[in-house]
Order: structure tokens, then sequence, then C-alpha cells
């Protein structure tokens, strides 16, 4: 009976079975806040910037003086600034996506992106049934500020693209839509985890109604045939025309921006959760925040044109003498003639 062999290293009888992992080994635990696009302090100068120019574009109603060009040019003044929003949010995206969005990056914006214009093809917008912030406000969440205030003008200009809604609101909407994206970025890790579902479904909400009354502003100023109460009114106060924007809100608005709020919410409360699961498993597959490191190779210890010293020797002693090719030409040979034979 053969005698059993210690492995090398290792005295017989003393091998045990491998304990739990002590704490220093155990890996780190994945953190619950994914950022798709790291902003840097020029992406958020850009942003800031952008949304200043946007908020003089849906505010100059109420911030322009009696008399200003403005106030006589009010008819030409959306169509200068839907000139100059997008502009300026090409810029801020240029920034954004500057060395900071890679191809994983831009390849879940383009599925996040179809998806949203796939599900305003299906609510058309009727009543204010828009289920596409649904997408804005879950894939800001769960993939940080950067890449919220990049999905929403991403989603608006491919749903409108499909579904024909290209036109001068379409600035408007995006910006807006930028906003709710960001808003929602924001409020990623400053939730607690079983109250996510919850408040994102109220701050969606809030964001559909607040959406839909700026963006009545981009038409308002230059609406004919309103009631006094409800127009806008060239060289008021601000506070007048405020109030008579807030009555139009209330009295032709509401009828769009409840359905879509409640639309919003509901879908978040609905599948909010799991959307919210399957996002966060994309990122941490796709790494977003991973860095590659580059490290020097150690040195071998072997001497140089060692390894080819011992390849051209193996060869030379399987041909030593020519006997290793002699066998084989023989056995070839052999067998040919044993083969005509049998014929």
């Amino acid at each position: 009976m053969s005698r059993p062999v210690p492995l090398a290293g290792l005295r017989p009888g003393t091998a045990t079975a491998p304990g739990p992992p002590r704490a220093a080994e155990l890996p780190a635990a994945t953190p619950t806040r994914t950022t798709a696009i790291p902003l840097s302090g020029r992406s958020v100068a850009a942003i800031v910037a952008t949304s200043l120019v946007g908020a003089a574009a849906f505010l100059w109603p109420m911030l322009a003086p009696p008399g200003s060009q403005l106030v006589a040019h009010a008819a030409d003044a959306p169509l200068v600034f839907g000139a100059l929003v997008p502009l300026l949010l090409a810029v801020t995206l240029s920034l954004v996506a500057d060395g900071a969005m890679g191809a994983k990056a831009v390849a879940l914006l383009g599925v996040l992106a179809a998806t949203a214009a796939a599900l305003r093809a299906i609510g058309a917008g009727i009543a204010g049934l828009e289920p596409i912030w649904l997408v804005i406000v879950l894939g800001g969440f769960a993939l940080g500020a950067g890449f919220g205030f990049v999905l929403g003008p991403v989603c608006l200009v491919a749903s409108a693209l499909l579904t024909g809604g290209v036109g001068p609101w379409l600035p408007f909407q995006m910006i807006g839509a930028a906003w709710v994206g960001l808003g929602a970025g924001l409020l990623a890790g400053r939730l607690p985890r079983r109250l996510e579902v919850p408040m994102l479904a109220g701050y969606g909400a809030v964001a559909a109604v607040i959406y839909g009354w700026l963006l009545n502003l981009w038409f308002w100023p230059t609406a004919t045939g309103l009631p006094e109460p409800l127009a806008f009114v060239p060289g008021a106060s601000w506070l007048e025309n405020l109030r008579h924007w807030f009555a139009f809100n209330v009295t032709t608005s509401l009828g769009y921006d409840l359905p879509r709020a409640a639309l919003t919410g509901t879908l978040v409360v609905l599948v909010g959760r799991r959307v919210l699961g399957s996002l966060r498993r994309a990122s941490r597959i796709a790494a977003f925040d991973a860095r590659p490191a580059f490290a020097e190779a150690p040195p071998t210890s072997e001497a140089p044109g060692t390894a080819g010293a011992g390849v051209a020797g193996a060869a030379g002693a399987g041909t030593a003498d020519g006997t290793a090719g002699a066998g084989v030409a023989g056995a070839a040979g052999a067998g040919r003639s044993t083969l005509a034979e049998a014929r």
C-alpha cells in the first residue's frame, strides 16, 4: 500500500479547511449612488449659465420693465429665446460630455431616449397623459444629476422627431425637461432608501405641474383673445402680470397638468422600485465610476535569451540524427505498401 505523499510546503496532518474571510478581506460594499456623467467645475458653470438663460426665456414677461424693448417686441421674444436656448444647451451638453461621457453612458442614454420616445408616442399627450416623465425622473435619480440634465432634452428631441412635435415650443420643453432630470439627480443619496419611491412619486407629480405652468410662458405673453384678468398686460407691474399668469394656469392649464402629475406619480409608485433596481444593476455592470490604473510589470527572474534557448534546444533534441523524421517517413511508407497489397 502506497504511503500518501504530502504537498510541498505542508506537513502531514496540518491541512485545515478554509475558514470564513476576515473583515479586512471582504470586498467593499457597492455604493448605491452612481454618477454616469461626473460633473466638473466647467460643466457646472455651463449648466448654471444655461439655466439662467432658460429662466430669462421663461420669466421675461415678469422681469422686463415697462419701457424695455422686450415689451415693445413681445411677439419676437419667444423666437429670439427659442433660437438662443438650443445653442446654449448644445454647449452645455458638449461640456458635460467632454471627457466624462464614455461609450457605456452614451449607449444607456440612447436606450432610455428610445424608451421615452416610444412611451410618448403611446400617450400622444392626450389630456396631458405623458408617461415620458417616468423615464426622466427615474433615470436622473438613478444615474446622477449630470446624466439627468442630458437625458431630459435628448428624450424630448427624440420623442418630438418620432411624434412630429417639432416647433417653436421645443426649446422650452428641452430646458424644462433638463431641469426635471437635474432635480431628480440632485435628490439621489439624500432620500431614505425605504422612502425613495413615494418621495420620487411626489417629486414627479409636482415637477409635472410646474413644467406645465412654465411651458405656458412661451406663448402666454403673445396670446390674443384672452380676458383681461388672464392676459399679459404690457407695461403692467410684475406682480399684476404674475396674478394674471396664475389665473391663466388655473383656468386653462390644470386640465392637462393634473392628469400628467397623476400619471407620473402613479407610474413611479407602480414600477419605480423595479426600474430603479434595473438601472442600478446596469450601472454596476457598466462601472461608470471605475477608472483604469496602469502599473509597470514586475521584472522577470530569467536571464535574457533563456526562453529562446530552451525552445531551440527542444527543437534540436527532437530532430537529432534525423531519427524522428526517419521513423515518421518509414511508418508512412509501410502504410502505403499495406494499402496497395490490400487492393
